[in-house]
């Protein structure tokens, strides 16, 4: 996610909603220390650094998350033809861009034949600007909480409460999650850096899959090695995300029901299709 264009947006979306309320009160926020990540894993993309296989992650219930059936990633706009190949020889048959119009627009995917390319813009407002909670309260406490984490970019801090509140982002995120579950072949998601607005999309899905919140954190933080910028997340921002679930939904399971509206059925497909 890009601070200056993703704030630029939801704030604005924020403004115009004009709803004014108390933030919710302060709590605090775990310190989650970096997993350690081995960078030799497989498979990897020379043009894609944050590229990386979901599976592998125990569940709570004692499945584990399938490997080669969903992957996340970074922009696919600059591939290599061999990174293309890579793709293909991973079964990966559905791409699904989370960018906004401009940076799809400014950097287009690279993809070989046989894949197809999805979009769910989290930013899109063309279906109306709404919110599951009032969205100044958000905006507040996103600003609050990232002064008192001393976070390093209070864009985001104020950002990912949005990706739970706003509207266009549930639509997104339901796209991309009913594309998962649907698709016979493997799938890879991104936006543009891999962190911010496919971290959020990677939480939900193994939140739903059964995954435990800490290893949630340890696929959420990664990024910062594979990037190799130990500021490319703060868990703060992660939280920030997960209390306004619980803020707006008062639960992640009313928040996939009401938030995302995804059916039962959906969920089951999702479960059946990544799960062993």
């Amino acid at each position: 996610m890009r601070t200056p264009r993703t704030s630029a947006v939801l704030l604005g979306a924020a403004l115009l909603a004009g709803a004014l309320t108390t933030p919710p009160a302060l709590a605090d926020a775990p310190n989650r220390a970096p997993a350690e990540v081995s960078l030799a894993a497989v498979p990897r993309l020379a043009t894609a650094a944050n590229f990386r296989d979901l599976g592998g992650y125990a569940t709570a219930d004692g499945h584990h998350v399938r490997s080669g059936v969903v992957y996340r990633s970074n922009s696919l706009a600059h591939l290599s033809a061999a990174d293309q190949q890579t793709l293909l020889g991973l079964g990966i048959t559905l791409d699904v861009d989370l960018r906004n119009d401009k940076e799809r627009s400014d950097a287009p995917d690279l993809l070989p034949a046989g894949i197809a390319y999805k979009v769910a813009d989290v930013e899109d407002l063309t279906h109306g600007i709404s919110f599951a909670n009032p969205a100044l309260g958000s905006l507040l406490y996103g600003f609050l909480m990232g002064l008192v984490t001393g976070s390093s970019n209070l864009g985001q801090s104020i950002a990912y409460p949005f990706m739970v509140d706003f509207s266009g982002a549930s639509r997104a995120y339901r796209d991309l999650l009913t594309s998962i579950a649907a698709n016979p072949g493997a799938a890879v998601f991104h936006c543009s850096a891999g962190k911010d607005r496919t971290g959020w999309g990677a939480a939900v899905l193994l939140t739903i899959l059964g995954v435990p919140k800490a290893t949630v954190y340890q696929d959420y933080m990664a990024s910062n090695t594979y990037l190799g910028r130990p500021d490319a997340v703060e868990s703060a921002w992660l939280d920030e995300a997960f209390h306004e679930v619980d803020q707006a939904y008062g639960s992640f399971g009313n928040y996939v029901r009401n938030g995302l509206k995804l059916s039962d059925v959906t969920v089951a497909a999702l479960r059946a299709r990544a799960l062993v």
